[in-house]
């Protein structure tokens, strides 16, 4: 193996008294858990590292996969000044006490300095755009890490002058080798059962922070008490753990699209499965909320106009009402979206008529159809020989058109044949027939 990969654990080490999880944080390349897919023999990661030549990147994951161990071990490895932000807790002041440091650093070694922003997708674009000059002056080696798609969080200028590696949830063989390593190095060897350790893995759910937490207080709950650890003790000694679901990051996307695919699909079960997970994993109610009043909109349509009505009296119930009871609001919303009649005509005709304005040229408001306060405009002409609807038979003007001039009916809205919009589309057929009558007696 390379010596990169084998080069001893830096001076200092970790205080016997600081969390599990941080004195198990990898102090070597070849103790890293996971990641194979960057960290493995002719792998991105391995060859860039072993490459010895520093390059700034966008580690993007789920919490507790290794984002920061990465960046800390990259420094070691190459011998550079390391410097960390929070982009919880900084601000322009901390970047520019980086950039001091970093210029001091290199009139000393003449050598970048690696700048770790964690959950850089919490500085706005402003904050971002000030590493931009120093990631290109090769001053900085920069390295965000960040849960959310960095596609939406990161500027475009810094994402370009960034590789962006994908880090994976444990799995739970990982999980499980992790554990017994902590047992072995840092626990004395301390009892558990196979139940429970299932259980811990399970509910760290990828997250080796989590689990490292989780065993910590397990692990001192039992030494305390003299008892084992099996699941009928973890149950009783651990706080109430959720399985997590990430606010940005793959993990996050994926269960809101498997939600609107469940309702779109029809599937009022798995609909409800994919709310309960979320909820149960710590999304925001009233999130999920507002996802019912887009899919009302999108996937149910004017075939059953009540969805929407029923997706915003949810929302209002929730915020009445809050959890858990605000919940069951949430759920008839969902179950009634996903048995609802389906149509997205509405949607798609939206997406046609917003296509047409982008790319067409600015057209005049019809004079017929414009507004005249003044006498002026009466003069000029506007709504001279403008039908007043009301006033024709069946409140519709017949033949008139409202479209711009030289703009022909396209046809964007396509009613289906499905609930409500069946008898829309047949309103629209008889509308469509009396101006074809008029327009053929013009012409």
């Amino acid at each position: 193996m390379n010596d990169l990969f084998e080069s001893p654990p830096p001076s200092g080490g970790v205080s016997a008294a600081a969390p599990l999880a941080e004195r198990m944080r990898p102090r070597r390349f070849e103790d890293v858990i996971g990641q194979s897919h960057l960290l493995g023999p002719g792998k991105p990661l391995r060859i860039a590292f072993e490459s010895r030549h520093p390059h700034s990147m966008i580690l993007w994951g789920p919490p507790g996969v290794g984002k920061t161990t990465l960046a800390r071990l990259m420094a070691d490895a190459f011998g550079l000044d390391f410097i960390a932000i929070s982009a919880v807790l900084g601000g322009v002041k901390d970047i520019r006490d980086a950039v001091e440091r970093a210029q001091a650093t290199l009139a000393r070694t003449g050598r970048p300095t690696v700048v770790f922003v964690d959950e850089v997708h919490r500085f706005n674009k402003a904050q971002q755009d000030a590493f931009l000059p120093h990631v290109e002056s090769g001053l900085f080696a920069f390295v965000g890490a960040t849960t959310e798609n960095p596609s939406f969080e990161v500027v475009g200028a810094l994402l370009s002058r960034a590789s962006v590696y994908v880090l994976q949830p444990l799995t739970g063989d990982e999980l499980g080798e992790l554990l017994e390593r902590a047992r072995r190095e840092h626990l004395n060897d301390v009892a558990i059962d196979a139940g429970a350790r299932q259980m811990l893995i399970d509910l760290a759910d990828g997250d080796a922070r989590r689990l490292l937490n989780a065993l910590q207080v397990a692990s001192e709950a039992a030494q305390r008490s003299g008892s084992a650890i099996d699941t009928q003790f973890l149950r009783a000694t651990l706080p109430a753990t959720l399985r997590r679901f990430d606010k940005g990051g793959e993990n996050f996307y994926d269960q809101i699209s498997a939600l609107h695919k469940a309702v779109r699909g029809s599937d009022p079960d798995a609909a409800l499965y994919w709310m309960v997970r979320m909820l149960d994993g710590g999304a925001d109610p009233l999130y999920v909320a507002r996802r019912a009043i887009r899919m009302a909109s999108e996937d149910v349509g004017l075939a059953d106009p009540r969805a929407l009505s029923l997706a915003l009296d949810a929302a209002q119930a929730y915020e009445r009402l809050g959890s858990p009871e605000g919940e069951l609001a949430l759920a008839q919303a969902i179950v009634y979206l996903a048995i609802a009649p389906k149509s997205n005509a509405v949607y798609v005709a939206y997406g046609q008529a917003r296509e047409f304005v982008e790319r067409d040229g600015t057209r005049a408001v019809p004079v017929h159809l414009r507004n005249a306060p003044t006498r002026l405009m009466k003069e000029l002409g506007y709504g001279r020989s403008y039908r007043y609807a009301h006033e024709e038979p069946d409140a519709f003007a017949a033949g008139e058109t409202y479209l711009p001039e030289g703009v022909q009916s396209p046809g964007w809205y396509r009613p289906t044949d499905r609930g409500l919009e069946g008898k829309i589309a047949q309103r629209m057929a008889e509308l469509r027939y009396l101006n074809e009558q008029i327009r053929n007696e013009d012409a």
